[in-house]
């Protein structure tokens, strides 16, 4: 049974910063307030063609996979770019790429200045990955990464090296907002003031409608933000059990690079070594706890085993989100799944 969100009583805030300048998105720099006819919104239907701003969530309510592309860093330009492309979403990836927010920032004006996408939303979903090593502590002195990445209007974040449910925990209440509808198993979400103002300007929505959307998907029905684990390592195995059925928690992978140097123990590529049993063993853990606690899981479905319907064996185990969105390994899940949607 769904539980009932209810809308918070939060006045929308005034907004000083200048909006984005896109085709029906009207510049209003000498107006002296926020005014709703000069920058249009979509409380109710949010997107072109779906009911989500977050497209991966309309596809997953059609029992659709979903396939991303994978990019490192990038600004405006990187940001107009990719406003074409054929992936349901997009990876920022800073875990190891350089961590810049306003390059992120610049890359989701991008996003917006060059769109809507074919699709029909306003921009392709954003997910990043960010620095962070998925312990309690690393969580509790960089939770501030968290809501700098929110605050550019991205759609979720990759915790990765997810080691302990309760570094998950504290991942999930530092993206929630304080008078977020309480939660079992969470205490209060320490999201600040002020963070609504430029994201809600991507999204195309009021500041407090925002607020009451920017919640994780599908412990809010309503929610638009997704986040996701990494197990990726001996203690997080150890622990993928628990850490994702944590309320919050959408999506999880295993990790086969890291993986492959804890199991493998040697340095180089782990493309050889997804086979070996260990490894198996341990991406069939992942994929049953995904399953258990009902939620998606992320795997490569390139043709890299050898052949080109490997993508197709993914579906057919459980695999809800697949790497390669511009490929054709895609193209090829795609018809398997009899998607009629355009991408």
């Amino acid at each position: 049974m769904k539980k009932k969100f209810l809308s918070a009583g939060v006045a929308a805030a005034v907004l000083a910063a200048t909006p984005l300048a896109t085709p029906g998105y009207a510049q209003q720099a000498a107006a002296p307030a926020f005014s709703p006819q000069a920058q249009p919104m979509m409380p109710t239907k949010r997107s072109g063609t779906g009911k989500h701003i977050n497209r991966i969530i309309d596809m997953w309510e059609k029992g659709q996979p979903v396939y991303y592309a994978q990019i490192s860093g990038g600004g405006y330009e990187k940001g107009k770019e990719m406003a074409a492309t054929k992936a349901d979403y997009i990876t920022y990836e800073m875990e190891h790429a350089p961590l810049s927010f306003h390059e992120l920032h610049e890359f989701m004006r991008g996003l917006v200045e060059a769109g809507p996408t074919r699709t029909g939303h306003r921009t392709p979903p954003v997910i990043v990955t960010l620095p962070i090593s998925g312990t309690a502590d690393a969580l509790r002195a960089n939770a501030w990464m968290i809501q700098q990445a929110l605050a550019t209007g991205i759609h979720g974040i990759l915790l990765c090296n997810a080691e302990s449910p309760e570094a998950v925990r504290l991942m999930i209440e530092a993206a929630r907002y304080p008078f977020a509808p309480v939660a079992k198993g969470l205490i209060q979400g320490t999201r600040g003031n002020g963070s609504q103002a430029w994201a809600s300007k991507v999204w195309g929505v009021s500041a407090q409608e925002y607020m009451r959307i920017a919640e994780p998907w599908p412990l809010n029905p309503d929610g638009e933000l997704l986040f996701g684990l990494k197990i990726e390592n001996p203690r997080a195995d150890a622990n993928v059990e628990t850490s994702v059925r944590v309320p919050g928690v959408a999506f999880a992978e295993w990790g086969p690079g890291d993986h492959s140097f804890y199991i493998m123990g040697r340095p180089g590529t782990y493309e050889g070594d997804v086979g070996a049993p260990a490894m198996k063993a341990v991406r069939a853990r992942v994929l049953a706890a995904t399953k258990a606690a009902d939620i998606k899981f992320l795997n490569a479905c390139s043709d890299k085993e050898g052949s080109p319907n490997y993508v197709i064996d993914q579906i057919k185990e459980g695999t809800m989100i697949c790497t390669g969105g511009d490929s054709p390994a895609a193209d090829i899940g795609r018809k398997f799944t009899k998607r009629t949607d355009p991408f």
